[in-house]
């Protein structure tokens, strides 16, 4: 059954879907001549600011052709990441205005930086009613250009807290998903199946209960994290308490037991009523199905689930390839970042149409990643098939800005070139040369799971400089897998290590990289350490885990759950 008001919700939104999908086709024509007005826009806007004045916006602006734009850009400015940044962003913190542009940041997205400092990530009015706003309109609208269909009923999303502070200068600062849901057009917030006040819950399970607890009375069509993770722990939730939230729906309640701070409880408990057709409908489904109850079984008729596929997400994707109803669509959420919404999937696959008429881009290839003056490629410059390392500079006071990420150009829209995230560029750990991928050690276990015919359900790579070795934690499906067991895996995977890295090879053959070791893991091991990471502070749509890492920290804690 349709929901009330669903035709007009599919038109406006249509129509203003519509109005930016075609600026976006306009821009993306001619990428070169868009990226030379963006950036002229961009430093136009800026060039008054203290910022724009030290780095001589005025005068790089005074260039005739794009080339010499872009000449002038990278002589007067050179690449930043956040720590160059950072002096200024807190002067802008205590209220100081034109610092990195004009004015005050509207607002502050905050996000996990390389040093224990988190990084305040400036969003102004200009940056936020064009990408946020505007492409938030286009991004809704690419889910109904795929399922006409996906807005006839009530949508799930799981998100961060809008607001959850304050700079010194009374400046608030949040999640750029809760930002992003908050400020949605008007005519589709009565889709959310749950309120906004579930996301400020601080107890991890209760948080997850309560969103659920909303979803799964209703015949949900959507459903949005960034994070596939985060799905896992839906369903995990959902088998865990699927009889409480049967009994809950039947009479309208919210279990007790939950940890749920009581101003929060005395806003989201009057929103529900007993159901009691409804919890007959899910009583019977766990008759059918016992305890394999699955979203495909209580949300059938599902549209659109969007979540991140690229990078290493693809260990959690496996968790839940079967869950979900076969004609759905599972759009990738695209190349989104608190420092850039660098753009949107638009073709239904996996591919990020990259904004040319909203960011400036530039890039260094892959190859040239150890070169301290490598060649910088422009956007139109691109080849399909390679991979490169993406600056940007936008409207929010970052300037040739290292995003840090190594992407692939998959192909074209328009004359603009698509990407798909592969990882972090810290991704790549090398302790004596060998310059190991991420990529290269999911490759390398996954192939030994075939060979050896044991599957893990989590593992992470730690590499220990002092020791000059890799240390390899496994959670295997069958927890019955001896110490010796898992050992001879792991020579399986160094074997296979070897063959995809020959600098991996070259130093473990020379004894300049040690034989890796072995740790079994606890059973429910990256969950446990999930949870951990979000009672520290985390939010769960920004959570990411590296399973290649030179972390300290990181793996102490791994080594709590240690077997």
């Amino acid at each position: 059954m349709k929901i009330k008001g669903s035709g007009l919700i599919k038109f406006l939104l249509g129509v203003a879907g519509k109005i930016q999908k075609s600026k976006l086709d306009k821009a993306t024509k001619n990428c070169k001549k868009s990226q030379e007005k963006t950036l002229r826009g961009i430093l136009s806007y800026a060039k008054d600011s203290e910022w724009g004045q030290a780095h001589n916006f005025a005068e790089i602006l005074e260039a005739k052709t794009f080339e010499d734009l872009v000449t002038l850009l990278q002589k007067n400015i050179p690449v930043q990441d956040y720590e160059d940044l950072r002096s200024f962003v807190e002067r802008h913190k205590k209220g100081e205005e034109n610092v990195l542009f004009p004015g005050k940041p509207m607002m502050y997205a905050t996000t996990s930086g390389t040093t224990k400092e988190p990084k305040w990530i400036p969003i102004t009015n200009e940056y936020y009613k064009n990408v946020y706003s505007k492409m938030t309109k286009l991004w809704l609208y690419s889910f109904q250009m795929h399922r006409p269909k996906v807005y006839e009923n009530k949508c799930t999303s799981i998100v961060g807290k809008a607001i959850e502070g304050s700079a010194p200068d009374g400046t608030v600062y949040g999640s750029v998903s809760g930002v992003t849901r908050r400020d949605c057009p008007e005519f589709i917030k009565g889709l959310y199946a749950e309120t906004a006040d579930v996301y400020a819950i601080s107890d991890y399970k209760a948080r997850y209960y309560t969103i659920m607890r909303f979803g799964i009375e209703q015949d949900v069509h959507l459903l949005v994290t960034a994070n596939p993770s985060t799905i896992v722990e839906m369903q995990n939730n959902a088998n865990e308490f699927f009889d409480s939230y049967v009994t809950d729906i039947e009479n309208g309640t919210l279990n007790k037991d939950l940890k749920i701070e009581p101003e929060l409880r005395a806003k989201i408990e009057p929103l529900f009523s007993p159901n009691p057709v409804r919890a007959a409908e899910l009583r019977a489904l766990k008759e059918k199905h016992g305890d394999k109850i699955l979203p495909k079984h209580y949300w059938p008729n599902m549209q659109v689930l969007t979540t991140w596929k690229c990078g290493n997400t693809q260990v959690y994707l496996n968790k839940f390839k079967d869950s979900f109803p076969k004609g759905m669509l599972h759009q990738e959420f695209g190349y989104f970042a608190s420092e850039c919404r660098a753009g949107l999937v638009m073709n239904g696959a996996d591919d990020t149409v990259l904004f040319p008429h909203m960011h400036y881009f530039e890039f260094i290839s892959a190859d040239e990643l150890d070169n301290p003056n490598p060649k910088i490629y422009q956007l139109h410059e691109l080849e399909v098939g390679k991979r490169y390392s993406m600056l940007v500079t936008t409207y929010a006071g970052l300037y040739r800005y290292n995003m840090n990420d190594l992407v692939e150009v998959t192909g074209f829209y328009k004359s603009t070139p698509t990407i798909q995230f592969i990882q972090k560029i810290n991704g790549i750990i090398t302790m004596t040369g060998e310059k190991l991928h991420e990529s290269q050690f999911i490759g390398a276990v996954k192939k030994a799971e075939k060979q050896s015919n044991m599957s893990t359900k989590f593992f992470v790579g730690f590499a220990n400089l002092k020791k000059s070795a890799y240390q390899f934690y496994y959670e295997f499906m069958d927890q019955n897998i001896t110490q010796n067991q898992a050992e001879e895996f792991t020579k399986l995977v160094d074997k296979n290590l070897k063959e995809i890295n020959c600098e991996y090879e070259a130093k473990r053959d020379s004894f300049r990289l040690k034989d890796p070791e072995t740790f079994l893991l606890q059973k429910e091991s990256f969950e446990t350490f999930k949870a951990r990471c979000i009672d520290m502070g985390y939010r769960d749509g920004q959570f990411k885990l590296n399973l290649l890492m030179q972390d300290e920290k990181r793996q102490a804690m791994f080594n709590e759950l240690v077997k």
